[in-house]
């Protein structure tokens, strides 16, 4: 029985059982959202609204607490569990894994974040601080770099003690939340229903939140490529950025982790600190360098302020920081899972501390360095009167406004050529990882064992791609926007299950003293 078993699931590239609910929710999610955006719209707002005046503290102890987690997973007996054999060596070199998990952990959001993110917190201060001053300005860039900080990557990387210690050391053959919560659940829950509802929240969050990322990261390049060939951005020009994309992050899912995401991540990396550097070297250097130290450090003056910031002494009103950071941790609680199990099978051969400090430590340097350099340039041009940004950014579409901080250069098409390869090079890794992820959850293969299949990859792509393309076209991609960031409160509840699993895993098979490196 279990042979015939085995040779159906080898017959099937992928488990039905999860990957076509998923599906169908999605769809029956973005058709009405599609149709009816503007009132889907203020109804997710507004309900989004209501989570922020009443559990914006929740979503900033959560980010806290999973801090405090990681840093107690690192620096405890549990931290020098090897996830895998202990005699084996890491599957990739320190600058090989770092430079993967940044392109995963940033993506093109970065240059998007980066460049123009300053401006929205500069035009709405906190603390009563005057709008468009020199100190809103360092508010405006700390926050940004705030937002690509230890909470986030904390998010990001928490649940893949389990999702990795269940592929590495158990040798289990599916790499899935419900696998990772059978030693709290049991047998009955994680081979039942339960289980199979677990796998599909995991799988309607990720599909729907590589979609919006796809629809969301085509106009940073759009932008830009209008300007370039002064031509108006179009469905059309959409249409042909987005393909494409679909065909380089197609190339790369196919060619898997090895030939195609290690490869074009440590290259974007190489890319990008050469991008800083021309920038550095024909823009305001000087003043890059001295307001990157003033950020830094007002960073750390006020990085207590930031993650506490709740405004609860303000009755009438918000700001951008307090309702940005509930909504950003709740988006970034979307895709917690995806970048978990996607840190997890890369894993192989790291201990628990090199994997939890690494996603804490390597991205949050890059992107310090990336909101710098690019944010720097931008209130530059500010303060010169060059470019009024802060208006501008109020009155149209903030894409708008980086093509025209990056023709404020000299040999400015070199830099917006250079700019649309690495976020094109970014949202590629991002999603072939995406591609990756989906295949290795959905696949029938063994994950412990096996790549996912080759085939499996390419129609999770397309998959994704329809889905954006129609969203994009029907304009219905705000609203899934929202929703894929509400939907980050179920997976907040599965990722403290995962993280309990991972000690409960680890304290019932002694991992501390037989799985550690001699």
């Amino acid at each position: 029985m279990l042979k015939k078993r085995e040779k159906s699931n080898k017959r099937r590239l992928i488990d039905y059982r999860i990957f076509t609910p998923s599906l169908l929710i999605i769809i029956a999610i973005s058709i009405p959202f599609s149709l009816y955006e503007k009132e889907s719209l203020e109804l997710l707002n507004s309900i989004f609204d209501k989570i922020v005046a009443g559990f914006k503290w929740g979503y900033i102890w959560y980010g806290i607490i999973l801090v405090a987690a990681g840093l107690f997973l690192s620096f405890s007996k549990y931290g020098n569990v090897v996830l895998g054999d202990p005699l084996e060596k890491p599957r990739f070199t320190l600058f090989e894994y770092a430079s993967i998990l940044i392109a995963m952990g940033l993506g093109s959001t970065i240059m998007r974040t980066g460049m123009v993110q300053w401006t929205a917190v500069a035009n709405d201060p906190p603390f009563g601080v005057e709008a468009q001053s020199t100190e809103a300005l360092l508010w405006g860039n700390s926050y940004a770099m705030f937002m690509w900080s230890f909470q986030v990557f904390a998010i990001f990387v928490m649940a893949a003690p389990a999702m990795a210690y269940i592929l590495h050391v158990r040798k289990k053959p599916f790499m899935r939340i419900s696998e990772a919560c059978r030693t709290i659940f049991g047998d009955k829950f994680t081979d039942g229903l339960g289980g199979k509802v677990l796998d599909v929240i995991f799988l309607v969050s990720i599909l729907s939140g590589a979609a919006v990322t796809l629809g969301l990261g085509a106009p940073i390049i759009t932008y830009n490529l209008a300007e370039l060939f002064n031509i108006e951005v179009t469905f059309t020009l959409t249409l042909i950025v987005t393909l494409i994309w679909v065909f380089l992050f197609s190339i790369s899912a196919y060619l898997g982790i090895e030939r195609g995401i290690k490869r074009l991540s440590t290259f974007n990396m190489y890319l990008a600190a050469a991008f800083a550097v021309f920038i550095m070297l024909v823009g305001p250097g000087i003043f890059i360098l001295n307001y990157f130290t003033d950020s830094v450090g007002f960073l750390l003056s006020n990085y207590m302020n930031m993650s506490f910031y709740t405004n609860s002494l303000d009755m009438e009103g918000t700001t951008h920081i307090e309702s940005h950071t509930v909504f950003w941790f709740a988006y970034s609680a979307t895709w917690a899972m995806l970048h978990s199990v996607f840190a997890a099978k890369i894993s192989r051969g790291r201990t628990i501390k090199e994997m939890i400090l690494t996603y804490l430590l390597a991205p949050t340097l890059i992107s310090w360095v990336a909101t710098g350099v690019l944010g720097g340039l931008g209130v530059h041009r500010f303060l010169t009167g060059e470019i009024d940004v802060l208006n501008m950014v109020q009155e149209q579409d903030e894409m708008a406004v980086i093509p025209e901080i990056l023709l404020s250069l000299p040999l400015s098409t070199i830099a917006i050529v250079v700019f649309v390869i690495i976020a094109m090079v970014f949202l590629t890794t991002t999603l072939d990882s995406t591609t990756y992820t989906i295949a290795s959850y959905t696949g029938t293969e063994n994950m412990s064992k096996a790549e996912p299949s080759r085939s499996l990859r390419i129609i999770v792509a397309a998959i994704i791609t329809v889905v954006a393309l129609l969203l994009m076209r029907i304009g219905g991609l705000a609203p899934l926007e929202v929703l894929s960031g509400l939907m980050g409160l179920p997976i907040i509840i599965i990722q403290f299950l995962t993280i309990y699993a991972a000690k409960k895993m680890m304290d019932e098979d002694r991992a501390w003293i037989h799985n550690v490196r001699d």
